[in-house]
């Protein structure tokens, strides 16, 4: 009997204290989900009500037209275009680049290795402000100007995912690999048919990182390009604020949409995203 008092009352000086938490959580949650429903229903305002006062928290009038409005007349279907062809390619080309150097850095015994993987990380301390002038330079001279490739190549090797991909890949057990060189498989054959079933989890937080970061890049694409038909999404709704008016309920409507994508390949990779998170932090 005494127990089961002692029992309850633990639980009733707990509830004051979850009930804090709970509050302090949905006024979180509040402050961060807020401004993506401020954009939306400001995409779906007329443009009378935008500046109205007091502020109008839903619509008057729905106006779905102002989707319609950004992609026929900002073209802004060739900068969705031109995002999901840079973002994919560099995705790719990052995906193998990180895999294949972390691999290396994790399983392999070679001098200077420590060393190398230092420099590697000590890039992360470089302000990109820092490295856009010689890669400019660099692309301008390869005649790469206006081009896919002139956006794509330059970012492509970053140490963010090479040191994603070394973590985890160390958790993996040396004795998968020594296995498949017993039973005669090539180097590549290992780390296609035995590391990368084992790095999904990995693979899936290097795409959703890559993805986004690659598809919200602003300050390279704006240094590269001169030509409209080249602009990506971020320079597209940079073009939208106009020098002396600014048309918000469009620009709002063209936010959401370049938000899309992201969330799609975040929705499609997110499964396993918080355990690669996880494991890729485990050792050092």
């Amino acid at each position: 009997m005494t127990a089961s008092l002692t029992v309850s009352s633990a639980k009733n000086r707990e509830r004051p204290l979850k009930l804090f938490i709970y509050i302090v959580m949905f006024f979180v949650v509040f402050l961060m989900l807020f401004p993506l429903y401020w954009i939306f229903v400001t995409a779906l305002k007329p443009a009378v009500e935008i500046f109205a006062y007091p502020p109008k928290l839903w619509p008057g009038e729905f106006h779905w037209g102002n989707f319609l409005d950004v992609l026929r007349l900002s073209d802004f279907a060739t900068y969705f275009k031109n995002s999901f062809i840079v973002s994919s390619i560099a995705t790719g080309i990052t995906l193998c680049l990180n895999l294949l150097a972390g691999y290396a850095f994790a399983k392999y015994r070679f001098k200077g290795r420590e060393f190398f993987f230092l420099i590697m990380l000590s890039t992360m301390m470089i302000p990109l402000q820092v490295t856009m002038i010689p890669n400019f330079i660099i692309v301008s001279r390869l005649g790469l100007i206006n081009t896919y490739a002139g956006l794509i190549l330059p970012p492509c090797a970053e140490a963010f995912g090479l040191f994603l991909s070394r973590q985890f890949l160390s958790t993996l057990p040396n004795e998968l690999i020594e296995s498949g060189r017993i039973d005669g498989a090539s180097e590549f054959s290992i780390f296609l048919k035995i590391i990368l079933p084992n790095a999904r989890n990995l693979v899936n937080v290097l795409v959703i990182f890559t993805f986004m970061w690659r598809w919200n890049d602003f300050q390279w694409p704006l240094i590269l390009l001169s030509n409209s038909k080249m602009y990506t999404v971020q320079l597209g709704l940079a073009m939208l604020n106009g020098t002396n008016y600014v048309n918000w309920n469009q620009l709002m409507a063209a936010s959401l949409l370049a938000i899309v994508p992201v969330m799609a390949v975040f929705l499609i990779f997110q499964k396993r995203f918080i355990q690669g998170m996880a494991t890729s932090g485990i050792k050092g």
